[in-house]
C-alpha cells in the first residue's frame, strides 16, 4: 500500500525564501532514503507564503524512518523558526 502525504506550511512573511530553501534541500537527502518515491514541493503561485509539499511512501514504516532522519530534525527545526502558523500534514491511501 502507497502512503501519500500531503503536507500544508505558511511562511512568516519575509521569510518565503527560507521555508522554500528548506523544503527544496529536503528533496535530495530524502529521495535517497529507503521507501521514498515522490518528494515534491511546490509554490502558490497567488500566494508566496504558501507552500505544499506532496510525498509518496512505500508505507507507514518508511515514513515513521524518514522521521527520524538527521535532515529530517534540521528542517523541523528551521521550520519551528519561519512557520507564521503550525503545518497541517494529511497522510492519505489510494481508496
Amino acid at each position: 500500500m502507497t502512503l501519500h502525504v500531503v503536507a500544508e506550511f505558511r511562511a512568516t512573511r519575509g521569510r518565503e525564501d527560507r521555508l522554500r530553501t528548506a523544503l527544496e534541500a529536503m528533496i535530495e537527502p530524502s529521495l535517497g532514503e529507503p521507501g521514498c518515491l515522490v518528494y515534491q514541493p511546490y509554490t502558490d503561485p497567488n500566494d508566496p507564503t504558501r507552500m505544499v509539499l506532496v510525498e509518496e511512501w512505500t508505507g507507514s514504516e518508511a515514513l515513521d524512518e524518514h522521521f527520524t532522519t538527521p535532515h529530517f530534525f534540521h528542517v523541523r527545526d528551521v521550520l519551528d523558526e519561519i512557520l507564521a502558523e503550525p503545518m497541517v500534514v494529511k497522510r492519505l491511501i489510494a481508496a
